[in-house]
């Protein structure tokens, strides 16, 4: 049930900052300094500040982030709205808030939604329904979204509210101690629990496919056997890392696709007689992590949508036949 929503337009865009530049930034860059002097916007967040021409250095602009710093010049910043917000329209789509507090969101996606307007898809998506649900977060890159499902992904992911509290969940994710946890249908049976350390990144023909690859980014994924059907395993996977696909393409470098993955399921068929499944059977169930203003462990769980109960009660059904 959602929770009652300040006004939205309350929301103030951050004041002008002025500030020293202190002895221990001598030799570091701009964003450095910054990002020392600020530490609750992000790096990233900061940079694109400073390119944009909203950061003067002894009153000049500066447009370089990597403009060494000697230590004592008065740093002025003029923050704003994040400009990927600035043209995304505010859309009354339903969302299933399972928390929500001044710093947090916690939603259940539903599968089919995507995470952010892109080619193809300008309107419609979760970000067009985080605008309508609470105009400020406008002023947040991404509009609080830390981390993305993909389109036919369903489950819980976190969205911060306000600018410190993106920046301690950012953290917390490079840090890997956010706790991410899934249940999938793969196919065929597999035998033993295991860890699949493999980088991932653009396969070099398809770009719209990642692939295990030693030019990637490291990705390690765990999985567990839930249950062994005919021609089919449940399992529950947890992530270290967040590399896009990450499960979908660890599974499928496995020999394991994901029942009903229309990108990385092509290479193994399934089984004759096993439930047809209009997208990847993949859910995210559980996800802990602290809170960004009081540092308190938290934890939610999201039962899986009707369509994969459905799948796993057929399923079950064909195992006792």
């Amino acid at each position: 049930m959602e929770h009652p929503e300040e006004n939205p337009g309350d929301y103030k865009t951050p004041e002008r900052q002025i500030l020293s530049c202190p002895p221990e930034a001598a030799g570091k860059r701009l964003d450095q300094a910054l990002a020392l002097l600020l530490p609750q916007y992000s790096r990233s967040r900061l940079q694109a500040w400073i390119k944009g021409g909203q950061a003067r250095i002894d009153g000049v602009a500066a447009r370089d982030t990597r403009q060494k710093m000697r230590g004592g010049e008065i740093l002025t910043l003029f923050p704003s709205p994040a400009p990927e917000c600035l043209d995304d329209a505010p859309e009354d789509i339903a969302l299933d808030i399972l928390f929500a507090d001044a710093e947090l969101l916690i939603l259940n996606k539903p599968a089919g939604l995507v995470a952010h307007p892109g080619n193809g898809n300008r309107s419609g998506t979760l970000l067009n329904a985080l605008l309508h649900h609470d105009a400020r977060l406008a002023a947040i890159p991404r509009s609080g979204i830390v981390h993305r499902l993909d389109k036919e992904t369903s489950g819980l992911m976190a969205i911060a509210r306000t600018l410190a509290a993106q920046v301690s969940l950012v953290r917390q994710l490079q840090e890997r101690s956010v706790r991410r946890e899934y249940l999938a249908v793969a196919l065929g049976e597999i035998t033993r629990d295991g860890v699949i350390d493999a980088p991932i990144g653009r396969h070099r023909q398809a770009r719209t496919r990642m692939a295990v690859t030693s030019a990637g980014k490291p990705a390690v994924t765990h999985y567990q056997v839930m249950r062994r059907y005919r021609g089919a395993t449940l399992i529950a996977c947890q992530l270290e890392t967040g590399r896009t696909h990450q499960i979908r393409v660890h599974m499928a470098y496995l020999g394991h696709p994901l029942l009903g993955d229309p990108l990385y399921g092509r290479s193994r068929a399934a089984p004759p007689g096993l439930p047809a499944f209009p997208r990847q059977a993949l859910h995210a169930l559980r996800l802990t992590l602290r809170h960004p203003a009081s540092g308190e462990s938290m934890r939610w769980e999201a039962p899986p949508p009707e369509d994969m109960t459905n799948l796993l009660a057929a399923l079950a059904a064909q195992a006792l036949a």
